[in-house]
């Protein structure tokens, strides 16, 4: 009787040993794993009328995988993205599975190589001056909680920080004399520095003055209404309240979907837009791939406008010239070459 490998066992390994251990991910990366395993699992226990416990890496063959792919795209709704986010997540798993157990090498091998589909390419979107400036104007800091408001939204734009990180800078990580910095830990964890605008560090530090944390051990700086750690729905949820109310005075807002990222898109946008290497860009927005940066000069619209403004449109000169041109000698020559050897000079 042939053994069979039961996917329990390998479960707790794969995440805190593997992904956390090995790996270093952060918990949140940890968590998008967690949850495209677990709905693999229960549309593998639906589909195979087992239960969760019982089942077997042999029961997830590449047949099974497709149908749980194309499940997520018809039945759940999925955009591509997250079908290959899954994807990714599911390769993994069995990249690990492999390492650990090379009797099921090549059944390991099928699954990981089920490829990702294409998606659409779509342009990111980011705020121009006017409509950043209309987001900043709308936060009163004489109510209960505009200070931290004003501070995050200058913090965000100034440092072009993810959500993530933004939710995790800690009192102790900025320096606040001149030069302002700011240090950020980013995916991987790897740290980098950020400088600060006098603007962003005299809005931080009036905050901190009012700031009034539950814990007197609290070290993360941005704290929500009950002083305890601001979280990264707190974030958004702050973001499009202060958007609904700027959209009253910036109509263009109206039609950008605005949350945290929007303003990390901004950040390097104006960057770029203001002469700055795209391998500075690169390093201050922590991106490990400069490919990564790049899709900010494809979506550059003044640049493109500059590229098209050095180009010369088409004159009525140039049309003048175009019959000459679908005509020159060899063409000639070859129309009249059926006319016989004779007219051709061919003898």
């Amino acid at each position: 009787m042939n053994k069979v490998h039961a996917i329990a066992d390998y479960m707790y390994s794969f995440f805190y040993q593997f992904l956390s251990g090995q790996k270093g991910l952060s918990s949140n990366s940890i968590l998008a794993y967690r949850d495209a395993i677990k709905l693999l699992l229960c549309f593998a226990a639906n589909s195979l009328k087992k239960a969760v416990d019982q089942l077997n890496i042999e029961d997830l063959d590449e047949k099974l995988i497709l149908d749980f792919l194309h499940h997520l795209e018809i039945e759940r709704k999925c955009s591509v993205r997250t079908r290959n986010a899954r994807l990714a997540a599911i390769r993994a798993f069995f990249n690990f599975i492999r390492r650990e157990e090379p009797l099921l090498l090549q059944h390991c091998r099928r699954i990981r190589g089920i490829p990702l589909k294409r998606a659409e390419h779509k342009t990111v979107e980011y705020l121009e001056d006017g409509e950043v400036q209309a987001i900043l104007g709308s936060v009163d800091v004489n109510s209960r909680n505009g200070l931290r408001d004003k501070t995050l939204f200058l913090f965000l734009y100034n440092t072009g920080a993810r959500v993530q990180e933004a939710v995790d800078v800690k009192v102790s990580d900025l320096h606040l004399d001149t030069p302002g910095k700011v240090k950020l830990l980013g995916k991987g964890k790897k740290q980098r520095a950020c400088p600060l605008w006098p603007e962003t560090v005299d809005a931080i530090k009036n905050y901190i003055k009012h700031r009034e944390p539950d814990n007197p051990d609290e070290e993360r700086l941005f704290l929500n209404a009950h002083g305890k750690s601001i979280t990264r729905f707190g974030i958004r949820h702050i973001i499009k309240k202060y958007t609904e109310k700027a959209s009253l005075e910036c109509s263009s807002l109206n039609d950008k979907k605005v949350g945290p990222h929007i303003f990390r898109h901004s950040t390097a946008m104006h960057l770029i837009q203001s002469g700055n290497d795209i391998n500075m860009v690169k390093l201050w927005l922590g991106h490990a791939d400069i490919n990564t940066t790049h899709m900010y000069t494809e979506i550059n619209m003044d640049l493109k406008r500059k590229i098209l403004d050095s180009c010369q449109a088409p004159t009525s000169e140039l049309k003048n010239k175009t019959k000459k041109w679908l005509e020159p000698n060899i063409l000639k020559w070859l129309k009249e070459l059926s006319k016989g050897p004779q007219l051709c000079g061919v003898k």
